[in-house]
């Protein structure tokens, strides 16, 4: 179906998060905010849908194509085993109701004559950026997955900029903000902080945007800190095939000049993955909005489409949305290669 191209910042429609007071570290660094002026003045590559495309009927809790899919949702989800599920709950997940009704536009999972409704219990209260964060990263890095867990923990939207081996796509332009290439590396436009070490950035996220201490258990974030989230985070990449790590030879030059595509998901999800690492190794641009069990995200999904399915993916360049894992990858695969 056709939409309208939605501008990178309107996702987040709670107020802007105070600057007062912004954490600092030594890695820290000031932000080079870029104005709406700037923005509107870029000119993006023309790509459009393949000759007669439709999007996809969206088929919930369904394996399409299961010979094709066997290999990519086994290993999915052995490396959602690896990594313990982590990013697949927000903090504070709490199963809200199971029988009352659910009013229309509010998501839940229906299990017979039950209505799994589940929320954050700590997340209403916290911080939301009004701008979208900014993470330099690629898929098979242990360092970059655990920042991406944390930010589906705490029901963030991010900006996705991929630089596969920390050597490709957006790299050159980490580099000339930063003065090296080490991923992860952090930019919040609401603060003007900008930082490098994937503990450092967990730290400032939970400070800015989590809830206070006292108010959620902290063994929620052991699977995402030292050496047990590197090797696990390695192991994940491995059972993977190391995806994301080089950008596709046959991948448009100009990808990374592209408007960012908009992707609803989560971290550990096998078919939200794939679709990540396609993008991660075409070096495309993506919004990344998390959808974790008890994310806010699940209600305006429903209010916005009628239904919760996940990947779900709006492209601003060409005006396509469209849900189902396979068909998203072919349609990435046929827009954004060169023939």
């Amino acid at each position: 179906m056709q939409v309208a191209s939605m501008n990178t910042k309107s996702v987040h429609l709670n107020p802007r998060l105070s600057r007062s007071n912004p954490p600092t570290t030594s890695r820290c660094r000031a932000l080079r905010l870029t104005t709406r002026a700037e923005e509107t003045s870029v000119e993006y590559p023309k790509v459009s849908a393949p000759p007669n495309f439709k999007a996809p009927e969206p088929q919930a809790l369904t394996v399409t194509r299961p010979k094709e899919q066997a290999l990519g949702l086994t290993t999915g989800a052995a490396a959602l085993a690896f990594r313990l599920a982590s990013g697949a709950f927000v903090l504070g997940w709490k199963v809200e109701s199971l029988l009352k009704d659910v009013p229309e536009g509010q998501y839940a999972m229906k299990l017979g004559p039950l209505k799994v409704r589940d929320v954050s219990t700590v997340l209403g209260d916290c911080p939301r950026p009004a701008e979208p964060l900014v993470l330099y990263e690629f898929e098979a890095s242990p360092p970059c997955r655990k920042v991406r867990e944390v930010a589906a923990l705490l029901d963030l939207t991010v900006l996705y900029k991929p630089c596969p081996g920390a050597k490709l796509g957006f790299s050159d332009e980490q580099f000339a903000k930063a003065g090296k290439r080490t991923v992860p590396y952090l930019e919040d436009p609401n603060t003007g902080v900008a930082m490098f070490e994937s503990e450092d950035q967990i730290d400032y996220l939970l400070k800015t945007y989590g809830p206070k201490p006292e108010d959620f258990d902290p063994k929620a974030l052991w699977p995402m800190r030292g050496n047990f989230a590197f090797f696990t985070g390695a192991l994940a990449a491995l059972v993977r095939g190391m995806k994301g790590l080089k950008v596709q030879e046959n991948a448009r030059p100009d990808n990374t000049q592209m408007k960012p595509l908009e992707l609803w998901g989560y971290e550990p999800s096998p078919f939200v993955r794939v679709v990540r690492e396609k993008m991660e190794s075409l070096a495309l641009p993506h919004l990344m909005v998390n959808t974790a069990r008890g994310s806010a995200n699940r209600d305006r999904m429903v209010a916005k489409t009628g239904r919760f399915q996940v990947p779900y993916l709006v492209d601003p360049n060409t005006g396509i949305e469209m849900f189902e894992s396979c068909e998203i990858v072919e349609y990435l695969e046929e827009v954004y290669t060169v023939k």
